[in-house]
């Protein structure tokens, strides 16, 4: 850890070289790389922390260029999160960036989450932020949550020292529809000076210091200045149903399961000509494997790629470092695929046994 590069924050009395070894070894999770995400990932890796999740299946598009200051107009049509680790990674090479190139699903939440300590919702759709509630729930993890709509952003800390939670907040009400900033519009800044504030309640946890908004919804509004907060109180019945939803999605992983291949095993089946070997990675990912057989499909095309595919057909999955493959192999098993594999550890592990690749 370079002290200097945070010597202005461990000045603090609050902090000091104790309270940055706390955000050193910290695990937070992001979920979207939007509006919202993109000042949470910038705030947190100037801060230091540790190690830092990114889950974001979405590409650039030129729209997104005036709030998400993460990407430029060369990033158009990349993954986000691929794209935020690179200039994440410029930013500060002591910190660890784990990316998730996919939506977060059911299918792979838990497998996403695995042993982070803090969740970031920075998503634009009600689904998903069930899910992330119940999936922190069961992890006993808190979620850190905002909203923006226009000129108006929302605040809040749910699942935090047994405080309350979404649920309790906004019960879940069947055809409930929101709006996203695609619908209604966003004035930029919004979103930056929430997610900035997003960030700031994450840092409060790793550290133990100030007061955290639990069971307060904090309300803003840009364009008059105004802003208001909500007590919000634990509602046993909404704790239970988040509680059980998240163990239903626990309990479908357990049922679930994909093959992993060995670096020697994927190079003797891709000598053969029975099993379809498929390359997930975005096309500027490197290296790229002199394999004739091998199919370059990215995440973003594979459902429609799949759709000719006998679901009988044995397929091996492969992408940089595993993490990808994986997640998308459980998905496809979710969908009725019967033989399904991945390169454990991805190319990498392929680099180690051969210099070639």
């Amino acid at each position: 850890m370079q002290n200097n590069r945070y010597h202005k924050q461990i000045q603090l009395p609050e902090i000091g070289l104790s309270g940055q070894e706390k955000m050193t070894n910290a695990k937070v999770l992001v979920v979207g790389a939007g509006g919202l995400g993109c000042p949470v990932l910038q705030s947190l890796v100037a801060a230091g922390v540790g190690h830092i999740g990114i889950a974001d299946g979405d590409l650039i598009e030129e729209t997104n260029l005036h709030r998400q200051f993460l990407f430029n107009e060369n990033d158009i049509g990349k993954n986000k999160a691929v794209v935020a680790k690179a200039v994440m990674s410029k930013q500060n090479p002591e910190v660890n960036v784990e990316v998730y190139p996919i939506h977060f699903t059911t299918l792979n939440a838990f497998e996403i989450v695995s042993d982070y300590h803090i969740i970031v919702d920075c998503t634009d759709d009600n689904t998903t932020r069930y899910l992330i509630n119940d999936i922190a729930l069961v992890k006993n993890i808190p979620m850190v949550y905002a909203a923006v709509h226009r000129f108006e952003g929302q605040l809040s800390v749910f699942n935090y020292d047994n405080g309350p939670t979404y649920r309790c907040l906004f019960p879940e009400r069947k055809n409930h529809f929101t709006t996203n900033c695609n619908d209604s519009g966003v004035l930029g800044v919004v979103p930056n000076v929430l997610g900035m504030m997003q960030a700031n309640e994450v840092l409060k946890i790793i550290l133990g210091i100030g007061d955290v908004l639990s069971g307060t919804l904090l309300l803003v509004n840009m364009l008059n200045n105004a802003t208001q907060t909500i007590h919000c109180s634990v509602q046993d019945a909404q704790k239970t149903i988040g509680m059980q939803n998240g163990l239903a999605v626990f309990h479908q992983l357990l049922n679930s399961g994909i093959g992993a291949v060995s670096a020697n095993d994927f190079l003797a089946e891709a000598a053969q000509t029975n099993s379809l070997i498929i390359d997930i990675r975005e096309r500027y990912e490197e290296p790229q494997l002199d394999i004739e057989c091998i199919r370059k499909v990215p995440l973003a095309q594979l459902e429609d790629f799949l759709k000719t595919i006998d679901r009988n057909q044995r397929i091996i999955l492969f992408c940089q470092e595993g993490n990808r493959s994986k997640l998308t192999g459980e998905y496809l098993i979710q969908n009725g695929f019967t033989n399904v594999a991945h390169l454990s550890n991805g190319v990498e592990s392929l680099l180690k046994i051969n210099a070639d690749y």
